[in-house]
């Protein structure tokens, strides 16, 4: 019947390659055709990764204002500490407007809290907006205009307790720009240089933070650094966003191959390479042909609820169950002294603008060594030392007396204690995708980022005690985490798992 002369004329076609209606097409995922025809860090992928990238330097700007907008102006001797004499007049600073001293001292660390809890709520809705119908591109369009409007508002606060629900919002809208720029940056990046990409992000968010406190010290009133450092976000929107492509993963997810294929062009093009006609876009789950679509589409299904699992599955197994457990208490530990160490400025007592520069500056060489010793001395190391260098450094700042001379040794042991917390903070994000199988990765990437988000909620309530107190409670943080990863195995030249099965399987025979 029809069927054979069909399958006769298919046969024809394959042995008469010179027939020009005899092409066959290759249906290959989004990493195979980077990696085999248009480049996995070409030119293309450098412009767009520094373009998207841009954006962590604006989270940056809103996040570590907090640091300027709500700091103690250096007071004169009053004889009254709790009724200062400002010197720079109320516009210094919230804490001078609103005299959050004393009694009112807790609303600083507050108004902090409330911001990171924003950046928790948001960072979730976002995400899922980022995946489904807003796209990369969309929501971080959309996070910015907020972020800008947000910050011009509370410029204008009235009251402390505005000035709090602002804040509460721009976290919110600041919680997807990190989240949606890794995610544009990285995507478009082929299989075997993604890592080294997501890594690299990190620099534009220390170099944000040393660009904010050039900023902070042109434009002393808290009011006037607001309108400043939000404007910037209405600039990338309206200059730097039309230059930054979609994600081609979206577009195929999304089923819009043709956009994806566009997009997969311009990077072969720009990047001086060609997809040879007849290469085209599949998604990873997407089996060849068409011949039984449709059973196949059912088995798919079957598998996919099996395949993508949830916390629920990470829980279930014993191996994968301890893990969790372990890089989300590291997770949230490392957090506290980052944000910590970060917001301690104000009580160091030395020059603030040059304070959270050496800060800043002293996170990119902690990115670049993480970089280099990883793989030299394996995951497991790194982390430990890393931690333990950064608690040591912590207790030390905790002893030493904040007078004279001491003030200076004293910043200089939060300066390391940043340092080391930075190499950890890079390290773990590697470190625990690797942890855990592929059907899960996802899932525990997720509850790692929410607990950082709750340490980073817990910091501005540690700073506001002020004295020894932060210091030593990083100290703890940096000595227990350190022993926390004493208890994780090593990931380096493991296998990735792929399934929950494999990776129990591997793990005895691993264990014999």
């Amino acid at each position: 019947g029809m069927g054979s002369t069909e399958g006769g004329g298919a046969a024809i076609d394959l042995r008469s390659p010179l027939l020009p209606t005899s092409r066959v097409e290759e249906r290959v995922g989004v990493d195979e055709m980077l990696r085999r025809y248009a480049g996995e860090f070409g030119r293309w992928q450098l412009r767009h990764f520094v373009l998207a990238s841009a954006a962590w330097a604006l989270e940056a700007f809103h996040t570590m204002i907090m640091i300027f907008a709500d700091r103690e102006p250096g007071r004169e001797e009053a004889a009254d500490p709790c009724r200062p004499d400002w010197p720079v007049g109320a516009a210094a600073s919230t804490v001078a407007e609103w005299g959050l001293v004393c009694g009112q001292r807790y609303k600083v660390g507050l108004a902090q809290s409330i911001f990171f809890l924003g950046c928790m709520i948001g960072s979730g809705v976002f995400g899922h907006l980022s995946d489904s119908f807003l796209g990369r591109k969309g929501s971080l369009t959309i996070v910015c205009v907020l972020n800008a409007i947000f910050g011009l508002l509370t410029s204008l606060s009235p009251t402390y307790g505005v000035y709090v629900g602002l804040r509460f919002l721009t976290g919110f809208s600041t919680g997807g720009v990190g989240l949606c720029a890794f995610v544009l940056a990285t995507e478009p990046v082929g299989p075997t240089k993604r890592g080294a990409a997501g890594m690299s992000t990190f620099y534009f968010f220390s170099a944000g933070i040393a660009l904010l406190a050039g900023i902070a010290y042109l434009f002393p009133s808290w009011r006037a650094l607001y309108v400043v450092t939000s404007l910037p976000s209405l600039l990338f929107v309206l200059a730097v966003l039309p230059f930054v492509s979609e994600s081609p993963r979206w577009y195929l997810v999304r089923r819009r191959i043709a956009d994806a294929m566009a997009v997969m062009q311009t990077i072969a093009e720009k990047n001086g390479k060609t997809i040879p006609p007849g290469v085209v876009l599949k998604l990873d789950d997407e089996d060849e042909g068409d011949d039984g679509r449709e059973e196949k589409e059912a088995a798919a299904a079957v598998e996919k609820a099996v395949v993508s699992g949830s916390i629920v599955d990470v829980l279930r197994s014993p191996t994968t169950r301890v893990r969790l457990f372990l890089t989300v208490m590291i997770n949230f530990l490392c957090s506290v002294v980052y944000y910590g160490l970060s917001l301690n400025v104000v009580n160091l007592d030395t020059n603030i603008y040059l304070s959270v520069l050496l800060n800043s500056v002293a996170e990119m060489p902690a990115y670049i060594l993480t970089a280099l010793l990883l793989d030299l001395f394996g995951r497991k190391p790194m982390a430990v030392s890393t931690m333990w260098i950064s608690g040591a450094f912590c207790a030390v700042g905790s002893l030493v007396s904040g007078a004279g001379v001491m003030k200076i040794v004293r910043m200089v042991c939060g300066v390391i204690g940043i340092f080391g917390m930075a190499a950890t903070y890079n390290l773990l994000f590697i470190y625990t995708a690797e942890l855990f199988p592929t059907v899960v990765r996802n899932a525990a990437l997720g509850c790692a980022m929410q607990a950082a988000q709750m340490g980073a909620i817990l910091a501005p309530l540690v700073v506001v005690l002020g004295g020894r107190v932060p210091f030593a409670v990083f100290g703890a943080c940096g000595i227990i985490g350190g022993w926390l990863a004493f208890l994780l195995p090593e990931t380096m030249n493991r296998p990735l798992y792929d399934t929950m099965a494999g990776l129990e399987e591997g793990e005895r025979r691993g264990q014999k």
